[in-house]
């Protein structure tokens, strides 16, 4: 990594540089939040990223900070680093919108346990990140507060549903940002714009005190420039939780240490050889090959394998989080059903629809069917690897097409890579793989076996340390 006393504008540290220089005095963190605050207010016009900065509070968390330093006080792993996170991770008597009309003032009264966890690492909070209504589309779109503007370039899309979460890392307005991925929420703006995204295991992360969507395939996870960035992060909020009894009481490895000089001589990677590159273009599929050259180069090899049961996964996922989505809104769309933006409605009103016998069956299938995949794919191989997505990032003009005939075709399109992996339950590690050709980043995705993160951020940070993608920002 660089060094950050030779950089003029910090911003454009990593969070590992930015909590480094904090920590050792060489910037205050007062003047680290300075400096995202004033980025924000620049950017936040053009890409639309917030919907809520809250720099008073912020300046606030830096006083406390700095003072905590230099009275010699005990620090954490992000002490003074600036963060913010989508708009539906709760904090006790603050907004948290949910990117919806419906709760633009909703004061949750209690505290999600990964702001918490944050918070006693010594993070800064800087404010809501705007999000796909209700955390329901793989775009960005919202038509209550505005799309979210990729920044690299404004007239594509970020992906969805952490939508500003994708935008403001990536436009290195904070040094991370926590997500939600249902479907492929972290991942999905992670590779729309040129980050690292952790989808961990199935409750490998509390979720305790944030807003659902889908009890049996909701999962929070970092989004992040540099996979040691990323890895920081998933450390720390990680792990069992007394308030949240389905958060895995599992051991969490340490997956910083994981990324330090990382080697992956004798990894087996597989490579599908089916599903994954339907529909794919040119490009990408270019770019991923040239991912896996890389890995090849590096002392890994390569296992093509066919992949169990992918013509049935959308449908099993859908039979999950149509009526578990459903159950939540149910009321609200009864009631206030013109307060719901076009997508979000068309997305949420056939869970109604689905009968009881569907959704028990694809729970009762799903160990089954996640064990096929684990035989059929870990018997020859360590990781898996795929498309994060397999087209070019698209514009905001080309997906907005609302509740049209052609809307299920193009959220299936964008979901086509990730969506399966939320049924499966298994980790998935988002891993830039350079630029398409119109200019917008690429993106491989890391699978493993259930909990087996640590090998998801070694692998991909002997990839980053070779290709060293995240030293390239938007302009």
């Amino acid at each position: 990594m660089s060094d950050p006393t030779q950089m003029s504008d910090p911003t454009q540290w990593t969070l590992v540089e930015a909590a480094d220089a904090v920590s050792s005095k060489q910037i205050s963190a007062r003047e680290l939040a300075e400096a995202c605050i004033a980025k924000s207010e620049k950017l936040q016009p053009t890409l639309n990223c917030l919907i809520s900065l809250d720099a008073d509070g912020a300046l606030d968390e830096a006083d406390a900070a700095d003072t905590a330093l230099a009275r010699g006080d005990a620090i954490g792993p992000l002490h003074g680093v600036p963060l913010a996170h989508k708009d539906m991770f709760y904090r006790a008597g603050k907004v948290s919108t949910c990117g919806s009309k419906i709760r633009k003032d909703f004061l949750p009264d209690h505290t999600a346990t990964v702001l918490q966890r944050l918070a006693a690492a010594g993070a800064l909070h800087m404010g809501g990140l705007n999000m796909s209504e209700f955390a329901v589309g793989p775009f960005g779109h919202n038509e209550h507060w505005g799309h979210c503007r990729n920044p690299w370039n404004p007239e594509h899309v970020t992906g969805g549903s952490s939508s500003g979460s994708g935008s403001a890392v990536g436009g290195r307005l904070v040094f991370g940002a926590l997500g939600s991925d249902t479907g492929g929420s972290v991942r999905l703006p992670s590779a729309c714009c040129g980050l690292v995204g952790m989808k961990g295991t199935q409750t490998r992360v509390s979720r305790y005190g944030v807003m659902g969507l889908s009890f049996s395939l909701d999962n929070v996870g970092p989004l992040t420039r540099t996979v040691r960035d990323n890895a920081r992060m998933m450390a720390i909020i990680a792990g069992a939780d007394p308030n949240d009894l389905t958060a895995a009481n599992v051991p969490v490895d340490d997956y910083e240490a994981a990324t330090i000089d990382a080697q992956v001589k004798g990894l087996r990677i597989a490579v599908p050889s089916n599903h994954y590159y339907d529909g794919a273009s040119d490009d990408v599929r270019a770019l991923m090959e040239a991912s896996l050259k890389v890995f090849e180069s590096l002392g890994a090899t390569l296992v093509t394998v066919e992949v169990p049961d992918h013509d049935i996964l959308p449908d099993l996922a859908i039979a999950l989080r149509g009526p578990e989505g459903a159950v939540l809104h149910q009321a609200w769309m009864r009631d206030r059903p013109q307060d719901y933006g076009a997508q979000v409605k068309a997305r949420l009103e056939p869970g109604l629809a689905i009968s009881a016998t569907e959704y028990v069956t694809s729970q009762q299938i799903r160990p089954k069917i996640t064990q096929r995949f684990v035989d059929a794919v870990f018997a020859e191989a360590d990781v898996f690897h795929a498309p994060t997505i397999n087209i070019p990032v698209p514009s905001i003009a080309d997906t907005d097409v609302k509740a049209s005939p052609n809307f299920p075709a193009v959220v299936a399109g964008m979901v086509h890579c990730t969506h399966p992996i939320n049924y499966l339950g298994l980790p998935s590690l988002a891993v830039p793989a350079g630029f398409a050709q119109n200019g917008l980043p690429a993106s491989f995705q890391l699978i493993g076996r259930p909990y087996a993160e640590a090998t998801l951020y070694r692998a991909a940070a002997a990839y980053e340390a070779e290709t060293r993608f995240f030293e390239t920002a938007p302009s």
